[in-house]
C-alpha cells in the first residue's frame, strides 16, 4: 500500500541530482588516487586533489541530509537515503585516509599491486556513478543495477587477491632488510582494500533499495 501511494505522489527529484553529484566526486577522487600511486613528483598534488574532492563530497552529503529534513516527500525511505549518502561518503573518506597515510609516511614510490588495486578502485567508482544514475528509474533498470552490484562484488574479490599477493611480495622484498618499509607498505595496502570494501558496501545498499522498491 505504501508503494502505491508513493507512486501517486510527486517526488523530490533533487535527491537524484545530489546523488549524481556526489558519485562524480568518487570518480574524481579515484582518478587522483590512481595518479598518486604512479609516485614521484605528482604525489603532493594528487594528495591535494583527493582532499579537495573529499571536501566537495562532504558538502553534497550535508545538502542531502538537509534536504531529507526539509522534504515532505522523498523518492524512497528516508533511512535508506541517509544510509546511501553515508556509504558513498565513506568511500571517498577512505581515499582521503589513504592519501593522508601516504603524506604522513612520506611515501613516493609504490608497488605494482597497489597500482592494480587503484585501477579496480577507479572501475568501482565508474560503476557506482552508473548505478546511482539509474536510481531515478530503478523499476525499469533493476536488472542493470543488480548486474553492476555483482560486478563490483567480483572486483572486490579481485582486490582481495591483489592485496594478499601484494603483501606477500612486500614481505619477500623486505624480510632481510627494511622492516619499516614493510609496515608502511602493509598500511597502504590496508587502506586501498578498505576503499574497495566501501564501494562494495554502496553496491549492496543500492541492491537493497532496489529490492525494497521494485
Amino acid at each position: 500500500m505504501q508503494r502505491f501511494f508513493q507512486a501517486l505522489m510527486p517526488r523530490e527529484e533533487k535527491f537524484f541530482v545530489l546523488f549524481d553529484r556526489h558519485a562524480a566526486t568518487l570518480v574524481s577522487g579515484a582518478t587522483a588516487l590512481r595518479d598518486l600511486l604512479e609516485g614521484g613528483s605528482v604525489v603532493p598534488e594528487a594528495c591535494r586533489r583527493i582532499i579537495t574532492h573529499e571536501n566537495e563530497a562532504d558538502t553534497v552529503a550535508r545538502e542531502v541530509l538537509m534536504t531529507v529534513r526539509r522534504s515532505f516527500i522523498t523518492p524512497f525511505d528516508r533511512g535508506d537515503i541517509k544510509d546511501l549518502i553515508g556509504l558513498l561518503d565513506d568511500s571517498i573518506d577512505q581515499m582521503q585516509k589513504t592519501a593522508k597515510a601516504i603524506i604522513l609516511f612520506e611515501v613516493t614510490s609504490f608497488e605494482p599491486h597497489m597500482r592494480e588495486m587503484a585501477d579496480i578502485i577507479l572501475r568501482c567508482a565508474v560503476l557506482t556513478v552508473e548505478a546511482v544514475s539509474l536510481l531515478g528509474d530503478m523499476r525499469q533498470k533493476a536488472g542493470r543495477i543488480n548486474a553492476i552490484a555483482e560486478e563490483i562484488t567480483k572486483l572486490e574479490e579481485q582486490a582481495d587477491e591483489l592485496n594478499d599477493a601484494g603483501i606477500k611480495a612486500l614481505f619477500l622484498k623486505h624480510r632481510e632488510g627494511n622492516a619499516m618499509a614493510f609496515i608502511i607498505g602493509n598500511e597502504i595496502y590496508d587502506h586501498l582494500e578498505k576503499v574497495v570494501d566501501r564501494f562494495e558496501d554502496v553496491a549492496n545498499r543500492i541492491s537493497g533499495i532496489v529490492i525494497e522498491q521494485v
